[in-house]
Parts: C-alpha cells; structure tokens; sequence
C-alpha cells in the first residue's frame, strides 16, 4: 500500500519538515479490501477515456488497471494561478502530484517561497501548496500519477 508521512527533525537548531513516500506491508484483510485487476490492460492517450481543456492547457486522462494517469499538456501563456486557480478558488494549488515530465520547461513555486524548474526527464514529487508556469515557448507535457483526479471528477 502506498502511503505518505512527515516527520519534523531538528538539527543545529533547526527544525525541518520532510516527507516521505513509499510503501508499507498490509495483512491480507487489507489486501482484500484493494480493488485489484484480474486481467492485463492496454491503453493509449491517442484514445484518452477523457479529456478536460482549460485556458492554455488540457488534461487527457486514461483509467487502466484500477488506476486513474493525467498527461497533462500546458501550453505557453499557461500559469496555474491564472488558469486554473479560478476553478479551485484556493489561493494556491491543494492537490500533490507525482509525475514524470515528457518536454517543456515548468517553474514551481510552492506556498514556503521554494521555487525549482522542471525539465524534459523530471521525476518530480510536488506536494499540495504551489503554483506553477511555463517557461518559454515550447508546452509542458508530462504524465501526472498521483494528483488531478478531484479535478477531473468536476463535470
């Protein structure tokens, strides 16, 4: 089972907050309560089972093997704070992602004033709390596994 966990250290007298992310050892009572898929599946975002736009983006999604994946395409101009925070109505970005960045170049600020650039070949982790845009003049593609999916249950 996949789960996440902070733990607050204090080192030279400084208190840091990390987070972790792995998995744990389940008995089989929670085994059995996992929604598990009993054949192979073969899906393509060619087909994506949905897709939802939003100014200067889209997200295309594909559910396969009980899971939900996001490629996420975010064109030039894009800014979460501008094109997406009006649909969330929070003052920054509440859901975490897990992805793995396919082109384009993509600055995250997060709430704490942390700010990193994503580029094609990324794996990133990206907790709740940012705000995010592209840099330059090529879209960001990337494959999100983790978060987005309360976005995509609006209708």
């Amino acid at each position: 089972m996949f789960i996440e966990y902070s733990e607050h250290c204090m080192y030279n007298g400084i208190t840091n907050t990390y987070r972790f992310r792995g998995f744990k050892l389940i008995n089989k009572e929670e085994l059995d309560m996992i929604d598990s898929t009993e054949k192979a599946e073969l899906k393509n975002f060619d087909t994506p089972d949905e897709v939802k736009t939003f100014p200067n983006g889209k997200m295309e999604l594909i559910k396969v093997g009980g899971a939900t994946v996001a490629r996420m395409t975010y064109y030039p101009g894009w800014k979460w704070s501008i094109s997406n925070q009006p649909f969330f109505k929070t003052k920054s970005h509440e859901e975490a992602h897990f992805g793995y960045q396919l082109s384009g170049r993509l600055m995250v600020s997060m709430d704490d004033g942390t700010q990193f650039e994503c580029v094609a070949g990324d794996v990133t982790s990206i907790p709740k709390g940012h705000d995010g845009w592209v840099i330059g003049d090529e879209p960001v593609i990337m494959l999100d596994f983790q978060g987005l999916i309360d976005f995509a249950k609006q209708k």
